[in-house]
């Protein structure tokens, strides 16, 4: 599995390889590029799926030092680099979708369209924030054993089809220390609010993607973020999903998700 030297860390990345167009895929919050298996399993007969684990989050080797979203939107650009792509479609989950904007707005020339799932666009409020802060402080004291049910729901969701899911990432959160959890959180917490102005200059096409049942984050405001988008083209709304809709629904997002991605690649 390649891990290479990305502006001081071992980024872990998966490539699909191909000569299809380069979709460079970026993950939520807890989550890692794995998250991405089953879309990658729908687009990669036709398109070159890259993905890769933010730091602190699965097998990058992250340096321990905070960041910040605009690193995380370096570490793709250098990726980029490195695999010798120019241009990308730029596809971002929750905590990614907050590092795909502003990898549209610092690298413009390197996006060729966006998808944004289960995201956003703007800062928490001081409440919202102060729910963070409390997680955060838990998983550093306590571990994650008292927060994994509450993940859980809003992630995967309750139903008893994702038991699975809900094993598999169950795991995977359990070993991530306090250390890595609160850099993270962190990131999320001091994010930098992206301006009206700011987002009037991406004119990408852009498609959203939204759980109807996303309870981390309300459909309502990612439907806000599509219609900001000066070149919004497709919104895709999953009935019954939560906030991991990319995991849970797959089947149902990919036949759109491919409509969208043959049309502006």
């Amino acid at each position: 599995m390649p891990v290479i030297p990305i502006n001081g860390q071992g980024l872990f990345y998966e490539d699909s390889g191909g000569s299809g167009f380069p979709i460079v895929m970026m993950h939520g919050f807890l989550f890692d590029q794995s998250m991405y298996d089953p879309v990658v399993a729908a687009l990669s007969p036709r398109y070159r799926c890259v993905r890769f684990d933010a730091r602190s989050f699965g097998q990058t080797e992250w340096d321990g030092k905070p960041y910040d979203l605009y690193d995380t939107a370096a570490d793709c650009i250098a990726l980029m680099d490195h695999l010798n792509i120019d241009q990308a479609v730029i596809m971002g989950m929750s905590q990614g979708g907050y590092a795909a904007i502003r990898v549209a707005l610092k690298y413009p020339q390197r996006v060729q369209a966006l998808v944004f799932a289960s995201t956003y666009n703007g800062v928490d409020t001081d409440d919202v924030k102060g729910v963070y802060r409390s997680m955060r402080d838990t998983w550093l004291n306590m571990g994650a054993d008292p927060l994994l049910p509450t993940f859980l729901t809003l992630f995967i969701g309750m139903d008893d089809a994702h038991a699975g899911l809900r094993e598999t990432w169950s795991a995977k959160w359990a070993a991530r220390t306090g250390e890595q959890i609160a850099a993270a959180m962190n990131n999320l917490i001091e994010r930098d609010d992206i301006t009206p102005e700011q987002v009037a200059t991406i004119t990408v096409p852009v498609m959203s993607i939204h759980g109807e049942a996303d309870q981390g984050i309300p459909l309502a405001l990612g439907e806000a973020l599509y219609e900001s988008m000066p070149n919004k083209q497709t919104i895709l709304r999953v009935p019954e999903a939560a906030h991991g809709a990319l995991i849970t629904h797959a089947v149902v997002i990919a036949p759109p998700l491919i409509e969208f991605l043959d049309r502006v690649t």
